[in-house]
């Protein structure tokens, strides 16, 4: 079987820049309504569930209740692929059209992982396009869930680091299974590289400076617990009540008036948004040129080495 590794690789590019948001970003959501009441568990009735697949994501939508629950589906760790990464954005905009759908619960549906992060298999031993592709793949889904107006809670079932962790900063609220085993963070530093400057501002605006300058410098993985209290996820609860807590949580979200909250939302992430949009081919650019680079290449072979000797 194919290896596909796990690791996040990123590099750094920072400096200012506010320009506005792309059209059609934030996308107008479900007709206003509110939700007084939600099922306590995943099993909607079948009557109000409209579910759609592609071979890594899976979707279920209810209808009735105005909420779609989306399973990564890349194992054994789900990670983060171009065919992924592609497959999320159809299905996501899909969802955005829906006028049913006001949230969206993200989850794996592999025990034990959410996401280990980026596919260095896209990173190693491609040419230029292939590279510029897979980033703007990344981008567009991090802006994709940054900036939507669907409620997004992230249903963190198992380990996020990296790739994993950047998806769930972007949601609006993060339940992670309370499974000392399991950590979340952006590691990139471990692996002698720096996240990118769109990362840091999401994990600043979610932690703060001098939180995000320790976990960041040092590349924390951090147990549920230890995430709980800087801020990282909001709650943490027993793995089997992880899928029925997002789902209370979300009733609790949805009983705001949906224009309120999603204009709140944009006055709130807007800038750091618009901060990657106007420099998002530049940032594409600095990503295939650091990625192309023979050191990097040699480090991304020593270390899928690593990982196929592990294996065995």
């Amino acid at each position: 079987m194919a290896l596909r590794a796990v690791s996040a690789l990123t590099w750094g590019l920072g400096g200012p820049g506010v320009g506005p948001l792309r059209s059609g970003t934030f996308l107008r959501c479900a007709t206003q309504h509110r939700l007084e009441k939600m099922p306590s568990s995943i099993g909607f009735p079948e009557a109000s569930r409209r579910p759609f697949s592609s071979h890594r994501i899976l979707v279920d939508v209810d209808q009735s209740h105005g909420v779609a629950t989306m399973k990564l589906k890349n194992p054994p760790v789900n990670s983060l692929s171009l065919e992924l990464l592609t497959e999320f954005v159809i299905s996501w905009e899909k969802l955005e059209n829906d006028k049913s759908c006001r949230g969206v619960i993200l989850t794996s549906n592999s025990p034990k992982i959410f996401s280990a992060g980026l596919d260095i298999t896209d990173m190693y031993g491609k040419n230029a396009a292939h590279y510029a592709e897979f980033w703007k793949a990344v981008q567009e889904v991090w802006l994709k869930l940054y900036t939507s107006n669907m409620v997004v809670i992230a249903a963190i079932n198992g380990s996020s680091p990296a790739g994993g962790c950047l998806m769930s900063l972007a949601s609006d609220y993060r339940i992670m299974a309370d499974n000392p085993k399991y950590t979340i963070g952006l590691n990139e530093t471990l692996l002698g590289i720096v996240a990118p400057f769109w990362f840091k501002d999401n994990l600043v605006n979610t932690i703060g400076n001098r939180a995000s300058e320790h976990a960041l410098q040092r590349g924390l993985l951090f147990p549920p617990a230890d995430a709980l209290k800087i801020g990282l996820v909001d709650q943490i609860v027993p793995e089997d009540k992880v899928q029925s807590t997002a789902l209370s949580v979300m009733s609790e979200w949805l009983k705001i008036p949906d224009h309120a909250r999603q204009l709140t939302k944009t006055m709130m992430r807007k800038p750091t948004a618009d901060r990657l949009l106007k420099q998002r081919e530049a940032d594409i650019q600095n990503f295939v040129s650091f990625i192309s680079k023979d050191s990097i290449q040699k480090s991304l072979h020593m270390y899928l080495k690593f990982l196929k000797e592990r294996e065995k």
